[in-house]
């Protein structure tokens, strides 16, 4: 085998063992222990982190990241995965920012002149567009993991209707919605599913009392709802033009019913806590809307345009 050939072989080798011994590989690839020893130096030489541990039970095993061994990128398929990481860089906060930044770099640096000529003329023609929020998630990162490992975290969260609260929680699924970071997870608190905006988890840290982990199925944003039936429940039902449509569409949690002409329907059962929310969101859609229940969300609406009435008329009347 050339040495070229065993030296990325034997890369995805260590990468995969994490542990190993010296024998152990030569007798892998057939070749002797003193090769093995040169070809880790190599190794080593060109940025694999390994370490060696001396006596009987001693060996090698990779220490911190594992380095990927090369891979084939033709022109094009460099381009779209340049832009798909770049595209990130609206986010104010990314569960792996630093890393995001360093892989970028390492992997425009590395491109032919003429690519990295091709993907600069790109930028001033293409983005991808997401709203920038100034606050950010410090938390995101560990959100992330927990949800992975399933773990249980000791928040501190802050929230617009209730202030400043300790929750323990357990993240099930994070995801990004119109420059915002979202957590389902499980409240031990409110002994249920709750969606968390991730910029408002002011601490986080893994629980130390005890509390054990729940079994909890993996699935997407929507699952809160399918998992558990909103507390009070309300429904609310709406007609929405094809204009309105358009102004919904980014709002995932809406589960839009579309219709042949355009336009939809918004047919959802929510907690009555949330109807304040609702009707601010309404207002703002104005003509496109036709609210049809609930009557006590109706009234709510004109008590709020009422009070914006008030204040502007007061206004005039001053000026």
């Amino acid at each position: 085998m050339p040495k070229s050939k065993r030296l990325m072989e034997l890369m995805m080798a260590v990468n995969r063992k994490r542990r190993f011994k010296v024998q152990e590989l030569a007798d892998e690839f057939g070749v002797s222990t003193r090769t093995i020893l040169r070809d880790l130096q190599e190794l080593s030489e060109l940025g694999v982190p390994l370490y060696s541990e001396v006596g009987p039970h001693g060996g090698y095993q990779v220490l911190r990241e594992r380095v990927l061994p090369p891979i084939a990128f033709t022109e094009v398929e460099a381009v779209a995965v340049f832009f798909a990481a770049h595209a990130l860089r609206h986010y104010s906060s990314l569960p792996f920012e630093a890393e995001s930044v360093s892989a970028l770099r390492k992997f425009y640096l590395h491109m032919p002149g003429d690519v990295r000529d091709r993907i600069d003329s790109m930028k001033d023609r293409l983005d991808f567009i997401a709203p920038t929020r100034w606050k950010e998630a410090p938390c995101l990162g560990l959100v992330l993991e927990a949800a992975v490992g399933q773990k249980v975290l000791a928040v501190e969260y802050e929230s617009e209707e209730k202030g400043v609260s300790n929750r323990q929680i357990q993240p099930v699924f994070v995801y990004a919605n119109q420059g915002f970071w979202y957590c389902t997870a499980y409240c031990f608190l409110r002994q249920g599913y709750r969606l968390f905006r991730c910029d408002r988890i002011r601490s986080a840290v893994y629980d130390t009392s005890g509390l054990e982990p729940l079994e909890l199925e993996y699935s997407h944003p929507a699952w809160r709802e399918e998992a558990e039936p909103p507390q009070d429940p309300v429904c609310i039902r709406a007609r929405l033009s094809r204009k309105g449509v358009q102004r919904c569409e980014a709002e995932i949690w809406l589960s839009l019913q579309l219709h042949a002409d355009g336009g939809g329907i918004i047919d959802r059962v929510v907690p009555r806590a949330e109807l304040p929310f609702y009707a601010e969101f309404f207002i703002g859609l104005g003509d496109e809307v036709i609210l049809e229940e609930p009557e006590e969300l109706r009234e709510a609406i004109r008590i709020k345009l009422s009070a914006m009435l008030t204040r502007y008329a007061a206004k005039e009347g001053k000026d």
